[in-house]
């Protein structure tokens, strides 16, 4: 049985705690976090009572087999490098690092410690997005040449994690690298990118809609946008949807999980709706479905000693699309290559 240690119990933590449970082979035994009632409250929900306000601590005085750390960014490095130093396998939520020095510095740690590192990037665990890979996978169109992912809402993500409306930067450091990461997972890494972003909402401080046209190095063209500023008639938070074209037909993934093949002149529609877990809800159960597939693939990279599909190593080719796009926005829709940027 692998016995884990959380740190970090707000609000995105208890899909983590609670995907746990319902993984077997492994277990939390030990909870941290600098905010006591926040602390209890986590360990009498989840039946917890190793508690701490002291990462380091916990560290020392557990027998564990890996650290999940589900902070702010700002805590993410410190974090890491404190367990790598203690020899401790690591996932670290999204964004991986407030920066690519940072981020580069945190696998480096890990590497030389020989441990490995996960990022807690999740949306690419989704079920329908992994069923989009299959069908690519399987030669459905052919060669893929476009494609497009999409993510528009007005959903209130501000009531539930309130410190997202103080950043300089929100929406492509918070949401858009999901949606970049998809992109990479679907299309390949990228070579040159071009961005644009704008505020609309006046009480926050970052960017909530961005708009990003990238070239990938196996010839594709995306579009990768996203907005919570967006008013639709129906609310499809928190849905990704895709567009993709290829030489013999087209994949579309639209509102409730509805797929669309049209391949060699014949059309198929299917439903890929996410499971609704026991502790799900909805419209969150997409999401929270997606926390309890990578954390699966987590144990079973552990038993199989394979890297994570999300590996730090991985993820610092998502955080360089980031930083690509907060260039090429501020230099006005300036063409980045990224290579030079990573």
């Amino acid at each position: 049985m692998l016995k884990g240690g959380l740190i970090g119990c707000g609000f995105f933590a208890h899909n983590h705690l609670h995907a746990w449970q319902e993984i077997d082979g492994v277990t939390i035994t030990a909870l941290c976090d600098r905010d006591e009632a926040r602390l209890k409250e986590a360990g009498d929900k989840f039946g917890v009572s190793r508690l701490y306000t002291d990462a380091a601590q916990m560290i020392a005085r557990e027998s564990l087999n890996f650290v999940d750390i589900a902070t702010t960014v700002k805590t993410h490095r410190p974090l890491v490098e404190l367990a790598a130093s203690a020899g401790l396998p690591v996932i670290c939520q999204k964004p991986f690092a407030e920066n690519l020095i940072d981020a580069r510095a945190m696998v480096d740690a890990c590497r030389l410690a020989g441990v490995p590192l996960m990022v807690h990037e999740n949306f690419r665990w989704q079920a329908p997005l992994r069923a989009v890979r299959a069908l690519l996978d399987s030669d459905r169109i052919g060669e893929v040449f476009w494609g497009r992912v999409s993510f528009r809402s007005a959903y209130d993500v501000f009531s539930g994690q309130p410190y997202l409306a103080t950043s300089d930067r929100f929406i492509i450091e918070d949401l858009g690298i999901h949606i970049l990461d998809i992109a990479r997972f679907l299309f390949g890494d990228v070579s040159h990118l071009s961005a644009a972003t704008r505020r609309i909402n006046p009480r926050i401080r970052g960017e909530d809609v961005a708009t990003m046209l990238m070239v990938h190095e196996s010839g594709v063209n995306s579009i990768c946008d996203c907005s919570y500023a967006t008013s639709l008639e129906e609310e499809l938070f928190p849905q990704t949807l895709l567009e993709i074209d290829g030489s013999r037909g087209t994949i579309r993934l639209s509102a409730n999980y509805e797929l669309t093949i049209h391949s060699n002149g014949v059309t198929e529609k299917q439903t890929v709706a996410p499971v609704l877990h026991d502790w799900a809800s909805r419209p969150w159960h997409n999401i929270q479905e997606s926390v309890y597939n990578i954390q699966q693939h987590w144990v079973a990279c552990l038993a199989s000693q394979l890297a994570p599909e999300t590996s730090g190593q991985d993820n610092l080719k998502t955080m360089a699309l980031v930083a690509a796009a907060y260039k090429s926005a501020a230099g006005n829709l300036a063409s980045v290559d990224v290579k030079a940027v990573a």
